[in-house]
């Protein structure tokens, strides 16, 4: 259920797989995305599951209506009930024991924290959000609210790796004119991206150097869900929280 979990000084990162909930296939067993046509009744099972299995209650969680974009949600609270979840691809948040979520199915998960400011992102980073600027826009929100550069710790989650991550070649151009660390070629000798390192590399210009990269790529691994392999898929969750 929970594929990775660390601890850093009071600060918890946590990352899932796709096994040990309730879903049926396509999208067993741990699915926990409520837009991907799973049955509504299974995703919150799913997240309570995980919710109990990592120690805080589901209520706790804020998730996001991610969108492939760059705008960066500050939060104290889980959205109200029956409010719309607004459109952002990273959260912030200095309230301790709040929980940031983010979804991913191949995209690069990326968790966040200064434990001494006593804050936290959770950024969603495709290759447009790493492209515009996602990651370097959720540490900037946690420096104007008080945190460091040089005290964040940084944890990206399972993605597709640069070797399976194929596109065409005037696409890698364009993203590698954004950020050159992410020009890549696929194991086949094709023109690829990598996102994770593109966002590693920005998290390093920034001046974060406590980072660590899942070695996990989605695409590859039957643990993990995978929307360019399977495309009908689940999503797996990325949750950061201090106590």
């Amino acid at each position: 259920m929970i594929g990775r979990r660390e601890s850093v000084s009071g600060a918890h990162f946590a990352f899932t797989d796709r096994w040990g909930g309730v879903s049926a296939a396509p999208y067993e067993e741990l699915n926990l995305g409520g837009a991907v046509g799973d049955d509504a009744g299974a995703v919150r099972a799913n997240r309570e599951l995980t919710a109990k299995s990592l120690g805080f209650a589901p209520g706790a969680v804020v998730w996001m209506n991610q969108v492939h974009g760059a705008d960066v949600a500050v939060v104290d609270a889980p959205w109200a009930t029956g409010d719309p979840v607004p459109e952002v691809d990273a959260l912030v948040t200095a309230r301790r024991g709040l929980v940031l979520a983010v979804l991913t199915a191949d995209c690069v998960p990326v968790l966040l924290a200064d434990p001494v400011a006593g804050i936290v992102a959770a950024a969603h980073a495709g290759r447009p959000g790493m492209v515009k600027g996602v990651v370097p826009a959720a540490v900037c929100a946690m420096v104007e609210l008080g945190a460091e550069a040089e005290r964040i710790t940084a944890r990206t989650g399972p993605a597709v790796c640069g070797r399976c991550y194929e596109v065409p070649d005037a696409m890698r151009a364009e993203v590698a004119a954004a950020e050159p660390a992410a020009h890549a070629e696929t194991s086949w000798g094709t023109p690829a991206v990598d996102v994770s390192a593109g966002v590693h590399a920005q998290l390093e210009r920034l001046g974060v150097r406590d980072r660590e990269q899942s070695p996990v790529c989605t695409l590859e691994s039957g643990d993990h869900y995978s929307y360019r392999r399977d495309r009908t898929t689940g999503r797996l969750a990325g949750y950061v929280w201090l106590d």
